[in-house]
């Protein structure tokens, strides 16, 4: 912030910006009060400055310890996101019903019709996960007829016996996991300024 001179070699405060004389010519305060919250500001912001600083430092830390399986659920859970902001207002893939809004942090899994364990190469196909209700897809085991017969009327009797037939192996790196979340988030973040 620069001084500004007033009439008859007044300054303004920095801090309260009242005019003032200064006593000395370096003098930037107009009592000892205001040049106080100058200096406790000043310190809050350095430390907050160092903080942040400190922040990125263990950011870079944790990311360098991370293993691949760290990377896989990190990618899964923003892909996941993506299939539930994707399919926000169609009803369960398997059997139709709409959310009743009674279940505590939603009441959509993002429910793979080939299980990770079985088919983990599909785990990022977007053919192979939908919105699935809670209760279809933890309690009544995939409901797996049900959700065949929403994915032909939602994708096609063809493409359902493609991503039946795929067992070709996919192996993913740490740097196409990486890329992965990179793409979804950013998938994610036009949805929500589409939706804002």
């Amino acid at each position: 912030m620069r001084w500004v001179r007033v009439e008859g070699g007044m300054k303004k405060c920095k801090n309260c910006r009242e005019p003032f004389t200064p006593r000395l010519p370096m003098q930037v305060a107009c009592s000892p009060a205001c040049a106080l919250a100058m200096a406790v500001s000043k310190r809050g912001k350095e430390e907050k400055r160092a903080l942040v600083l400190e922040r990125k430092a263990d950011k870079v830390k944790k990311e360098a310890l991370k293993t691949k399986r760290d990377w896989i659920a990190d990618a899964q859970k923003t892909f996941n996101l993506w299939v539930r902001m994707r399919d926000a207002g169609k009803p369960c893939i398997c059997c139709g019903r709409q959310s009743n809004g009674e279940v505590y942090g939603g009441d959509f899994d993002a429910g793979h019709y080939r299980s990770r364990g079985s088919a983990p190469h599909l785990r990022f196909d977007e053919r192979n996960v939908h919105a699935q209700l809670k209760q279809c897809n933890r309690f009544d085991a995939g409901n797996a007829v049900g959700y065949r017969m929403g994915l032909i009327a939602r994708i096609g009797l063809e493409a359902v016996e493609a991503l039946e037939s795929d067992n070709a192996p996919k192996h993913y790196s740490i740097e196409d996991l990486k890329t992965l979340k990179a793409v979804y988030q950013v998938r994610i973040n036009q949805m929500r300024r589409e939706r804002a």
